[in-house]
């Protein structure tokens, strides 16, 4: 995304007039959701000093902040854990733009995590995961690209440390005892992650 993201982080990078994580605050907020935890990284204050405390959204947003270097997904959804609480939390990278109905997502009960999945794009043709019978698996003729999007139960993190880390090998753990759920999506979905897929969502 350079040289955009030289000076402003992606999830402020506008579609239509509008900064991409703007878009997933105002669906979030007419679900009804009154808690949201921002991780931040890169330019990070600018996000905050956009977003202010959510009040505009009537949301309340907390702000985890990963100092110099970004935690990646498992570090930094692990150190955001103490507020999300004890029950199944919804992660969205603030760098997609999609139309999906986030209030639609459900959790079975035994699942660590239930992930979105949509058509490989051309930027990633061999996707990350396959799906049968409603459960992720590494291994599958027919294989998707993970959104992005996801819910997650705090237990995918136990044993889990503070620290840098993919969210990777724990979904493969989850895999490995058969707890990683997913879904396919197949409305609007896009990886903003450069210029040309930006100027194409525009």
């Amino acid at each position: 995304m350079r040289p955009l993201t030289d000076t402003v982080p992606k999830p402020l990078l506008t579609v239509r007039g509008k900064p991409l994580i703007v878009y997933h605050l105002e669906k979030l907020s007419r679900l009804g959701v009154k808690h949201v935890v921002i991780n931040l990284a890169w330019l990070g204050e600018q996000i905050r000093a956009a977003l202010g405390n959510g009040a505009q959204w009537a949301l309340q947003i907390h702000y985890s902040d990963e100092g110099g270097s970004a935690l990646e997904t498992g570090g930094g959804i692990f150190q955001a854990l103490p507020w999300l609480g004890p029950g199944p939390f919804l992660v969205v990278n603030a760098d997609v733009y999609t139309d999906l109905d986030f209030g639609a997502l459900q959790i079975a009960p035994q699942a660590l995590a239930q992930l979105v999945l949509v058509a490989n794009p051309l930027h990633h043709p061999h996707g990350d995961f396959a799906l049968i019978n409603g459960r992720v698996q590494d291994q599958g003729a027919a294989r998707w690209t993970y959104s992005g999007i996801g819910l997650y139960r705090p237990e995918l993190f136990e044993g889990c440390s503070a620290g840098t880390y993919p969210l990777l090998p724990l979904l493969r753990r989850a895999i490995v005892s058969r707890r990683l759920h997913g879904q396919v999506f197949e409305g609007l979905w896009s990886d903003v992650g450069s210029i040309e897929r930006l100027a194409a969502l525009q």
